[in-house]
């Protein structure tokens, strides 16, 4: 009696899991559908150039950490260095580097040290130095250099050392569209009834494309296989996730690469925690908290445009290694901020967004891992038919397709960055082989990463990441 009590309950508990996952899937797929169409048709006639002589368009400044960045901060910094805006600073942080780094910086862009005024607001290790070049093609520069604190450590110097009104958090070998920052800010100035607190926008993957004068020239299919499947699930969490999510005014997470913020609420909230390997989604979800508790309404933003390029991994241990620390960034933040979990106090973000989060993002690799191994043991016992088990397949493979095909639609249908037969047929097939490659790495990687949150020491180590870099992707 009690194991067929068990056994209803276990499927009882999958069905309804299963069921609303593909709900909230099928919804978030049609909201980001109908607000794309929206977004272009709103946009598609709009010169962002013309707000260059806008009068009281937001200063920017652009904070980008680097670490032992040696090889390729010249050329990183180029790219920086070419956006269209109108007050803005770059601001590179060298966060302690054991290379040459800044003695690069300082040889090729003719850089003086120099007494700049700054307010210690947030706290950061010892800031060594300022730094300026004399040359004035590049007054718009100013490097940091200071004792090794961590990626957040360093974004928090540069807040401390900006004078401008919103910073663009921004990874230091991103690639980012000239009109980026025109893009970003445009939330920030036409919202009137929400204070826009952050706007973040499309990341996409640059392995294999070809880079000059700091700018994509060409945008190529990754030619590595870890890439070409990331190139997917890039395509399904932003124009499909985040797009919904921002429609619902619901958003969590501006990705750590690429986004901007208003300075004077991040210096209220105390900056980016340092504590935390998840340092992007924890401060997003912080300031959310904070307007909240403040009786403030505001919007987190989110631009569809591919507005930022970056490199992604190429090998599957560094793959393991990023996502291992996603997912403990994720638990830490959870822990931290577990009062919001269905609190009526933080309105959708309570009620919705950090449920679904919780439910959905975290658990759901281990729900998923439970709920194969109880198939292989009722497979074994022979209390599932086949016909029960090729349905729960059929179930999988059919969401995994709809959600693909959709997000490969929506990029040809917007922006067609990508093209030819031959891409379409490589994304088509690598659909395919996620359902029995990359799905079960990406499970292997979080139920690892819940491992080591849970019970190894070093729960807050980033792990190296080692990139190919831009320069090698400059066409001849």
């Amino acid at each position: 009696m009690n194991i067929i009590f068990f056994n209803n309950f276990i499927n009882v508990f999958f069905f309804i899991f299963s069921g609303t996952l593909f709900c909230f899937y099928f919804i978030t797929a049609i909201l980001s559908i109908v607000e794309m169409k929206n977004h272009i048709k709103k946009t598609v006639d709009f010169d962002y150039r013309t707000m260059l002589s806008f009068p009281k368009l937001p200063s920017v400044s652009i904070i980008a950490p680097a670490y032992n960045e040696e090889k390729n901060i010249i050329e990183n910094i180029k790219c920086l260095l070419s956006i269209q805006y109108p007050d803005y600073e770059i601001i590179i942080v060298n966060d302690g580097s054991k290379d040459d780094t800044l003695a690069t910086i300082i040889k090729f862009f003719d850089l003086i040290k120099i007494e700049r005024a700054y307010e210690l607001k947030i706290p950061c290790e010892m800031i060594r130095g300022v730094y300026q070049s004399v040359n004035p093609a590049y007054n718009h520069l100013l490097v940091v250099d200071k004792e090794n604190g961590g990626k957040a450590d360093a974004l928090n110097s540069g807040i401390n050392v900006s004078r401008k009104d919103l910073f663009l958090a921004i990874d230091v070998d991103c690639i980012i569209e000239s009109n980026a920052i025109l893009k970003m800010v445009r939330p920030f100035i036409n919202d009137q009834t929400h204070k826009v607190i952050v706007t973040g926008g499309v990341i996409r993957v640059a392995n294999s494309c070809e880079v000059a004068g700091g700018r994509i020239v060409k945008v190529n299919y990754p030619q590595n296989f870890w890439a070409k499947f990331q190139v997917m699930e890039y395509f399904r969490a932003f124009t499909i996730g985040r797009m919904a999510w921002a429609k619902l005014n619901g958003l969590l997470i501006i990705s750590g690469a690429f986004g901007l913020f208003d300075r004077e609420v991040v210096v209220k909230v105390g900056g980016y925690d340092k504590t935390t390997v998840g340092e992007d989604l924890e401060l997003v979800v912080r300031m959310r908290k904070y307007m909240y508790e403040t009786g403030t309404k505001h919007r987190v933003a989110f631009i569809p445009d591919p507005l930022c390029w970056t490199e992604v991994p190429e090998s599957f241990k560094i793959l393991s290694r990023q996502r291992n620390r996603w997912t403990r960034g994720a638990i830490d933040t959870i822990k931290k901020h577990k009062n919001m979990f269905f609190n009526p106090k933080y309105g959708m973000i309570g009620l919705v967004s950090f449920p679904y989060w919780v439910i959905y993002e975290w658990l759901s690799p281990i729900i998923e891992f439970f709920g194969i191994l109880f198939l292989l043991i009722y497979l074994i016992l022979n209390l599932y038919s086949l016909n029960i088990i090729v349905l729960v397949l059929l179930f999988v493979i059919t969401l995994s397709l709809m959600l693909s095909t959709i997000a490969i639609y929506i990029e040809a249908y917007t922006y067609y960055k990508y093209r030819g037969v031959k891409y379409l047929f490589q994304a088509f097939l690598c659909v395919l082989l996620e359902i029995v490659i990359y799905h079960p790495s990406n499970l292997y990687f979080s139920l690892s990463g819940n491992f080591d949150y849970f019970f190894k020491k070093n729960k807050k180590g980033w792990g190296n990441m080692t990139r190919t870099g831009f320069a090698a992707m400059k066409t001849k």
